[in-house]
């Protein structure tokens, strides 16, 4: 019953929060306060709600570790290490000072210092997200000094039973931090050593379900890999995603992991709500919002000073203090260690874990609005000299972006394939030769290694995720060919895809009276039927005037749909049956494409189409194929030749 309501109250926030125009996460932290225990009391179950939350926190630092890489991490290091040590560094001297000036016991004054430093890494992503500055300098500051609180976690962890009088000592703390250095290690070595093939072999079953479980299981495994060195859960699942962004399936894995991580995200802020007492905010009314406002005052100033010590521009410092400027999600389980040892916020004996509860929740409910801030503030500021900006469409390390979209596939004016059978492949190299730019989303790793080895713009994603299509700007694409041989997925694609571009221009194929009926009603303008030759028709559709149709027909007579002779049908029982036509799926062996192999001659499935090597060749794809899918006769694929044979009654001519 406390599951059912929680997803009922997300739902209902969700949807209020569109209604009033409110940021979700607003939402979620109101809804929460309202049927938390202060207040309607609906939702009672602690342990429900944390173990929900830190789920949705992983799941979000997954995807955000999916978005970057190895090397584009290794290019904010001095962010993290120089931009995040300072921050939490100078917070915590700034946060102790302060409370020693006034009196407050060392010990409470340093662990005051910790709760303080952390930020939340949730809010601040989700925001940046949002926004669409994940990549911008902005975000990329702040993901560099998140980076490094999650970090100082494992040693805030080991700090306070010392402040406290207990712990291991200076011994136990460099123990479990070289435990810490080394997990990690071994992460980063995992992503480029073990998980790339590993997702090779799983994305080769062509299976959403064992995809979706094979990267849960990963994001899981190394968030509680790392668990056990001390550090974050939230820094493991940060680094999970690093291991799948190393491979080609970043995409695909996000696409498959962004509906669970936005049902446990709105957990997290729905349990971030739970925790504020509306009863001991009205006893205490004028200490809450004071204890808010001075840490909103004190890590805005401190932050801000942090970035700016790394060089940074006021227009990049401001809106990092800004969106940094609450408490983290860990402090919460840092307060409740430190109360059970004794510790008090800022010397406030009891009442302190109550009255950082209420300040936190505050702070993270404002952030947003504390963001906004950010806008007018640098309106004031007096504008950039021409060498303080970077050059229009260049990334934070000044990396001209221009050509590419979203996951570096671009997209405008182009015909983007979704899927890539063999229609699509034939009419892709025709456009090629037309000079005509393409791009293709595919979910066939053989048929992505084909394209990269061509050096066309290829990504592997599921296409019928309609965040994918959003992120790709698909609407601005010159036309969009769906090209899936399966029925099913043709419908689902479309159906999607009008969802996201209502306005662009489809072509796609029926292979029934009934589907082509009911493409048209989807709303595809070009329905091509499975009578008439595919290719030429896409072609015919998409290439411009000056491309004579003497020149497509030239192409098309090159890669022919194959048959077999009256006289070859004539000598064996299996040929009469697979006399074709087959259009050949490629003009080269997928398989050791992929293997990175070569091979001696090709050979075609009288079957299927699929292209294979010869026996001659040091895979023998063709002979696999036959002998693995009980298709009994393939025909040469070799120009000037028109031999077939049976692998039953082994016949040539």
């Amino acid at each position: 019953m406390q599951l059912t309501l929680l997803l009922i109250v997300s739902a209902l926030a969700a949807y209020g929060s569109f209604r009033l125009r409110l940021l979700p996460i607003i939402g979620f932290l109101l809804a929460g306060v309202l049927v938390g225990p202060g207040a309607l009391g609906l939702i009672r179950d602690p342990e429900l709600i944390s173990a929900a939350s830190e789920v949705g926190v992983m799941l979000l630092l997954f995807t955000i570790g999916i978005e970057f890489s190895l090397e584009r991490l290794s290019r904010i290091a001095r962010l993290i290490f120089l931009g995040g040590g300072l921050q939490v560094g100078l917070t915590v001297l700034a946060a102790a000072g302060a409370l020693l000036a006034f009196g407050v016991g060392a010990a409470d004054a340093v662990f005051t210092g910790c709760l303080l430093a952390l930020s939340s890494t949730a809010i601040v992503m989700k925001l940046l997200g949002e926004r669409g500055e994940t990549n911008a300098r902005t975000g990329q500051v702040s993901l560099g000094i998140l980076i490094f609180q999650d970090l100082a976690v494992v040693l805030m962890v080991l700090l306070i039973p010392m402040l406290a009088g207990q712990g291991g000592g200076a011994a136990g703390v460099l123990l479990a931090l070289a435990k810490a250095g080394g997990i990690i290690a071994l992460v980063l070595v995992a992503a480029r050593r073990v998980v790339p093939p590993l997702m090779e072999v799983v994305a080769r079953t062509c299976s959403t379900e064992i995809f979706l479980l094979a990267v849960v299981a990963l994001c899981f495994g190394t968030a509680s890999l790392t668990a056990l060195a001390g550090v974050s859960l939230a820094l493991g699942a940060f680094l999970a995603g690093l291991l799948v962004s190393e491979s080609r399936y970043g995409a695909q894995a996000m696409g498959e992991i962004l509906p669970l991580q936005i049902l446990f995200s709105a957990a997290f802020f729905l349990s971030v709500g739970l925790q504020l007492n509306l009863g001991f905010v009205a006893g205490n009314l004028g200490l809450v919002l004071g204890a808010a406002a001075l840490i909103a005052l004190l890590k805005v100033l401190v932050t801000s000073l942090s970035v700016r010590l790394l060089g940074e521009s006021w227009r990049t410092a401001l809106p990092v203090a800004l969106l940094t400027g609450q408490v983290g999600e860990f402090s919460f389980v840092l307060a409740t260690t430190g109360a059970a040892l004794g510790l008090s916020f800022a010397g406030l004996g009891e009442r302190g874990t109550g009255v950082f509860i209420a300040a936190t929740v505050l702070l993270m409910a404002f952030t947003p609005a504390l963001a906004a801030l950010g806008g007018p503030l640098l309106a004031r500021l007096p504008s950039p000299t021409p060498a303080g900006i970077r050059a229009a469409g260049t990334d934070a390390t000044g990396e001209d972006r221009r050509g590419d979209g979203a996951h570096g596939l671009p997209v405008a004016d182009r015909v983007v394939f979704l899927g890539y059978g063999a229609h699509a492949r034939l009419s892709a190299r025709a456009l090629s030769r037309a000079g005509q730019p393409y791009s293709v989303v595919t979910r066939s790793p053989d048929g992505a290694s084909e394209l990269q080895g061509r050096g066309a713009p290829v990504l592997i994603a599921d296409y019928t995720r309609a965040g994918l299509l959003r992120e790709l700007n698909i609407e601005s694409a010159r036309a969009v060919v769906i090209a899936d041989d399966d029925p099913e997925m043709t419908e689902r694609s479309l159906s999607v895809l009008r969802t996201v571009a209502p306005q662009v221009r489809v072509i796609t194929r029926a292979t029934s009276p009934e589907g082509f009926a009911g493409l048209q009603a989807l709303g595809a303008q070009h329905v091509l039927s499975a009578h008439k030759e595919v290719a030429a028709g896409i072609l015919d559709l998409l290439t411009p005037p000056e491309v004579t149709r003497a020149e497509l027909s030239r192409h098309l007579a090159e890669h022919p749909p194959v048959t077999l002779s009256a006289t070859q049908r004539a000598q064996c029982e299996h040929a009469a049956h697979n006399a074709g036509p087959v259009t050949p799926e490629a003009d080269v062996c997928l398989e050791c494409v992929a293997a990175g192999d070569t091979w001696v001659h090709l050979r075609v499935c009288m079957t299927c189409g699929h292209v294979g090597c010869c026996d001659s060749s040091k895979n023998r794809h063709a002979t696999r194929h036959a002998q693995g899918q009980g298709h009994p006769v393939i025909r040469s694929a070799e120009p000037g030749e028109d031999w077939a044979y049976c692998y039953e009654h082994r016949w040539t001519k």
